[in-house]
């Protein structure tokens, strides 16, 4: 990972082809992959990449709710961005639940103070979440994405999926002088359902996934890095879930297959 704050490239002009929601302009251009080898660190760079957006909406009553509980009992004032950003990573990893059935694909269904509202969502949502409560409490945050290649889904959702390579979401904060990637997707329950080890963080290194579970067989490959984004690219977030993943949506095409549960096909 790089070790400065970046500009954005010129935005990328992808169109929508959803319908837009109230408070959302989702035929605007879609933000451009950060460019990681730009050079020091300004003023415009951290003001930017703290700033509630659509999406990381992170000055509604509900995130700062959610913020001020996974704080609790810390003191802000003398506390380090490390520890809080560690203490938000466990917040959002164990206290939304992993659900990859009857997921909200819509706009309004990625914002950050939905999410919570739901309680449940998978990577795209909970890396979303994540980001917005990291800005929250100041420290620089983006939106990641890739192509993985996970060997520990349900046989069910394989089949919806079309193979084990997955559209893969997370987030990206600056710690330290730093940008690391951070990973607060499957909960301890899943993960102990699925043979794996829960990924933890310490907030000095990346939090990807592991390698391999708690058997030593492989869990998790990242094939292509798609790169960061100041907020969710919904438009290239969308054309990607519909052309890797068509049998995995909802038929209006705004949400993922409902019936189910990801935990309950654990085998």
């Amino acid at each position: 990972m790089t070790d400065t704050l970046a500009p954005t490239l010129s935005e990328q002009q992808t169109a929508d082809a959803t319908a837009a929601q109230p408070g959302i302009d989702t035929t605007a251009a879609q933000p451009a992959a950060i460019d990681t080898t730009a050079a020091q660190p300004a003023v415009d760079d951290l003001a930017r990449l703290t700033a509630a957006t659509d999406f990381l909406d992170h000055e509604h009553p509900s995130v700062r709710a959610f913020v001020d509980k996974a704080l609790d009992g810390i003191d802000r004032e003398k506390a380090g961005q490390v520890d809080l950003a560690v203490a938000l990573y466990y917040a959002v990893r164990d206290g939304i639940h992993y659900e990859v059935y009857g997921a909200d694909l819509s706009p309004e269904g990625l914002r950050a103070s939905s999410i919570i509202a739901g309680g449940k969502g998978f990577c795209l949502h909970k890396s979303v979440l994540y980001a917005a409560c990291c800005r929250a409490v100041g420290i620089p945050a983006r939106l990641h994405y890739s192509d993985v290649r996970n060997h520990l889904a349900s046989d069910r959702l394989r089949s919806y999926i079309g193979g084990d390579v997955f559209f893969h979401g997370l987030a990206t904060v600056y710690l330290e002088g730093r940008w690391l990637q951070v990973t607060p997707v499957f909960n301890k329950l899943l993960c102990r359902l699925y043979g794996m080890t829960p990924l933890e963080f310490d907030g000095r290194s990346d939090s990807l996934y592991h390698p391999f579970d708690a058997q030593g067989r492989q869990s998790m490959e990242f094939l292509t890095d798609h790169g960061d984004f100041d907020d969710v690219p919904y438009a290239f977030v969308m054309d990607t879930m519909r052309r890797k993943h068509p049998k995995f949506l909802d038929e209006d095409g705004t949400g993922t297959v409902s019936g189910g549960s990801l935990a309950d096909e654990a085998s």
